[in-house]
């Protein structure tokens, strides 16, 4: 699978986002090593700490289904924002447990533009086990 199909996941997945107080829904596509690709959309919470962004929803996800640290293979996470819509920082560090720190990152925005970073690029200075 390519960017463009992977961050496309990542587009038609936000129809399903819950985001009824910030109508602000993201979607991410993690691609896994044998290919699989799982969905993960933010779902929200009238109490905002009990809110899960999309990206780890797509981890946790994969994790349930039986994937293990080093299955993942790339994320795309898209919005309908002017600026490309990277992870927040809660995400960022659940990424740097799971995923490799050359990873690709695929951000998107509103236009369907792609910016490609590693996750070193995105969080350079990742707290981590030391085995990554």
């Amino acid at each position: 699978m390519n960017k463009e199909q992977l961050v496309d996941s990542a587009r038609k997945i936000m129809e399903r986002a819950y985001a009824p107080y910030s109508k602000f829904p993201v979607g991410a596509a993690l691609l896994l090593k044998d290919e699989t690709v799982i969905n993960g959309v933010n779902v929200e919470n009238v109490s905002f700490g009990a809110t899960n962004c999309a990206e780890r929803t797509a981890i946790f996800t994969a994790i349930a289904n039986g994937y293990q640290k080093g299955d993942f293979k790339a994320i795309a996470v898209a919005g309908d924002t002017e600026e490309y819509l990277p992870p927040c920082s809660i995400c960022r560090q659940v990424l740097a447990e799971f995923c490799s720190p050359e990873m690709p990152v695929y951000l998107t925005n509103e236009k369907n533009e792609i910016l490609e970073l590693t996750l070193r690029e995105l969080l350079p200075y990742a707290f981590t086990d030391l085995e990554m």
